[in-house]
């Protein structure tokens, strides 16, 4: 299971250079969590009920703290509009280089220079994109990566970074408050958080799916009529959920690893999200399998604060470098193998 906690320090320890044995270990990264749930559960063989509270049998196992069990809605929500309606797909032109020696524009730019780090918002447990490894008690993989790449471009070095791992559902505050410059968190741009934080131009995309265990009669929206279905809280996939399958139960859980740990006490019958996001999680546990047709597009952005305009200009550069020098190709070999072939990188949409 992924670990919790805040970091505390300016950064996050050395830097870890991946190679083919680290790759290899990454699915047993949980095998210790995996046989403990196998051992509490190896006695269980009545199924559990739609809600997950009684007691008697393996049902009685607690569900993550913070979890909350929505009902099915019965009649399906609006569809919201895609984010190419509404132009949220489109951001800042890259800012022209600043001359050494030369003050940037933008004070909030100009904070980050003279603090000397980039403070950064990402996840902890989201294999493949942002995972806190239990060897080395370091973050590392996809998400962290590029934005090792934006310090190196704003600062000079990839290492003036200070990771601080945020939930789904607080990652939009944080940048509200600037308690964070960025946020690296596989976070789709819809119309709606457009309105809250400014977006870079897409660097990844996805597209949501479902995860089921093995075996399972679940192999598309219709099989969730009546299921269990696990999602994070405050997130695109949640919505989609309640929208494509409105007799759904979901179990909203406060972090993606959760479904995880849910799935494995029989407390969900499928887990939805990004198809990226599943993969990590499938790579954890042979025993799940992703399954259906995309539900949904899921454009990754890199958030960051609505007054920060020159920050956004800074970030898009990043990402049109690693677009045009090989390093986002570089990238998705190192960390993404699992989702097949690396595919070019997405083409930015420009506003100005």
């Amino acid at each position: 299971m992924p670990r919790r906690g805040m970091e505390t320090g300016p950064g996050i320890g050395p830097r870890l250079e991946p190679d083919h044995g680290r790759r290899t270990s990454r699915a047993g990264r949980f095998a210790g969590a995996l046989l403990a749930a196998g051992v509490v559960l190896a006695g269980c063989t009545a199924p559990e009920p739609v809600t997950p509270a009684v007691t008697g049998d393996c049902t009685e196992l607690s569900l993550p703290t913070g979890t909350q069990i929505i009902p099915p809605a019965g009649i399906a929500p609006a569809e919201p509009p895609a984010p190419s309606t509404c132009g949220a797909l489109a951001s800042l032109r890259p800012a022209p280089p600043v001359p050494t020696g030369a003050r940037p524009p933008g004070r909030l730019v100009a904070d980050i220079l003279e603090r000397g780090r980039l403070i950064v918002g990402v996840g902890q447990d989201t294999n493949l994109f942002s995972f806190r490894d239990p060897t080395t008690d370091t973050i590392t993989d996809f998400d962290v990566d590029v934005a090792r790449e934006v310090a190196r471009d704003l600062l000079g070095d990839p290492d003036k970074i200070e990771f601080r791992p945020l939930t789904p559902a607080g990652r939009f505050d944080a940048l509200e408050k600037n308690e964070v410059d960025i946020v690296a968190q596989t976070t789709t741009i819809t119309c709606e958080r457009a309105e809250r934080v400014a977006f870079s131009t897409v660097y990844l995309e996805a597209h949501q799916r479902l995860l089921v265990p093995e075996g399972s009669a679940i192999s598309g929206p219709a099989g969730l009529a009546g299921a269990r279905v696990c999602a994070a809280a405050d997130t695109t996939s949640l919505d989609t959920i309640r929208r494509i399958q409105p007799q759904a139960t979901i179990v909203a859980v406060p972090d993606l690893a959760d479904c995880l740990v849910v799935l494995q006490q029989r407390q969900a019958d499928a887990a939805s999200s990004d198809d990226t996001i599943l993969e990590g999680l499938a790579a954890q546990d042979p025993t799940l399998e992703i399954v259906g047709p995309p539900l949904e597009p899921e454009p990754y952005g890199i958030g960051i604060n609505k007054t920060n305009t020159d920050l956004v200009r800074r970030v898009n550069g990043t990402l049109e470098r690693m677009r045009t020098d090989g390093t986002w190709t570089t990238l998705y070999r190192r960390w993404l193998t699992a989702l097949g072939p690396p595919p070019d990188p997405p083409a930015p949409t420009y506003r100005d």
